[in-house]
């Protein structure tokens, strides 16, 4: 699934660490969701919409 969290992490000047903190999972986590390589749970993906105040069909598209 591809996504746009990395260009919303950096429109914030936000690091991966600051992202993870905000929703209590690693670093590796954040890595790996951005890079498409680990889908995130609903619940996740909810809280990562909330975070960055959009919704979830604004940060994740289908392939």
């Amino acid at each position: 699934m591809k996504n746009r969290i990395k260009v919303l992490r950096a429109e914030r000047d936000w690091s991966q660490q600051v992202l993870a903190d905000n929703l209590n999972v690693s670093r590796q986590t954040i890595n790996s969701i951005e890079r498409g390589k680990y889908d995130p749970s609903l619940p996740l993906a909810f809280s990562i919409a909330m975070v960055f105040q959009c919704s979830i069909e604004d940060i994740f598209q289908p392939e």
